[in-house]
């Protein structure tokens, strides 16, 4: 299936549907790193976002759509990153034929928005988040929220603060799209 500008799939993206799942990387700042960070960072990448998500099999859809997307070299050598991202069974409740459709050439676009609405700046472990809205580097803004828990606009954290060399994980369990005009 192939979604072409203001198909179902678009307008069910646009609308935001609460059985979405969720998905944000934040870039950190940079720290200083030590020697031994330095040279684990140049050697092997196993430890870095990328490296994290797909040594976990729950995250094959994530780091698939990441590959597609282009952005494994960024999240993989790039700055701190600290990234809500949502489990294979997250991607798995969304309507059947989306995660296909974002494979297709034409749909390019739209996977690189969804999947960069989940990034913001800042390295934010689960005890530095604070409540209000974030813009992402899509361009638009997340909201944090930590009266009942940690959620990610509509998403609920369900497994915080898994270590990676250039940022931290936030397991969530929806994908959040963003808005649109």
């Amino acid at each position: 299936m192939t979604v072409q500008p203001f198909s179902p799939i678009v307008r069910w993206v646009a609308t935001g549907l609460s059985a979405a799942s969720c998905l944000l990387f934040v870039p950190a700042a940079q720290a200083s790193p030590d020697a031994s960070h330095t040279a684990s960072t140049k050697d092997n990448h196993a430890n870095s976002i990328v490296g994290v998500a797909s040594s976990n099999s729950s995250f094959d859809v994530l780091t698939a759509l990441l590959k597609r997307a282009g952005l494994v070299d960024v999240l993989d050598h790039s700055g701190d990153f600290t990234v809500f991202a949502p489990t294979d069974a997250a991607f798995g409740a969304l309507p059947d034929g989306t995660i296909e459709s974002l494979f297709q050439p034409e749909n390019q676009e739209l996977l690189v928005s969804i999947l960069t609405y989940h990034v913001v700046p800042g390295r934010v472990t689960s005890d530095q988040l604070s409540a209000g809205d974030v813009a992402t580097v899509e361009g638009n803004q997340i909201a944090i929220n930590l009266s009942q828990g940690v959620m990610i606009n509509d998403a609920t954290v369900v497994q915080a603060d898994v270590a990676a060399d250039n940022g931290v994980i936030h397991v969530i369990d929806q994908v959040l799209l963003p808005p649109t005009e």
